[in-house]
């Protein structure tokens, strides 16, 4: 499967995931926004998911965290996008990573426990699967971000 199939499988499976949750997915028009996907959470709030697929590692699913825009090399989504929407076809599960909650270069999520037992700095998958989700929730991680950011004017 190409990179391009495998991508639009991602964006078609977690847009089908967030629906089936009761979710209102808004598609952007024409390719060059930094996310791929927006839900509607009332009023002004929209959530900018960035779609991903995952692929398996010992213990771990694992997928990219930079953009591959063509001609600029790898860029960072802090900013662009608010978390990402990540398929996992291994066992057909969609997660929903905050962007600001993995590293900038690669997610990882944890399947199973580490033998070692450690449990600080780990992400559990279970924790970011998209049914632990809900409106609420994501309001709230919207929130922290917008208190975060600083406010964008534009008089043009």
């Amino acid at each position: 499967m190409s990179t391009a199939k495998r991508g639009n499988e991602a964006e078609a499976m977690v847009l089908g995931a967030l629906v089936k949750r009761g979710f209102e997915v808004l598609v952007p028009f024409g390719e060059g926004q930094p996310y791929d996907l927006a839900v509607d959470l009332g009023g002004r709030d929209f959530l900018r998911v960035q779609c991903k697929r995952a692929w398996p590692m010992p213990g771990c699913l694992v997928f990219n965290c930079r953009s591959t825009d063509h001609g600029r090399g790898p860029q960072s989504y802090a900013g662009l996008a608010d978390i990402f929407g990540v398929y996992f076809p291994q066992n057909d599960r969609v997660y929903l990573v905050p962007i600001d909650g993995v590293a900038a270069f690669e997610g990882r999520l944890r399947l199973q426990r580490p033998l070692n037992n450690q449990r600080r700095g780990i992400r559990f998958a279970q924790d970011y699967e998209i049914e632990r989700w809900d409106r609420d929730s994501l309001r709230n991680h919207l929130g922290r971000l917008s208190a975060a950011r600083e406010p964008e004017l534009n008089f043009a």
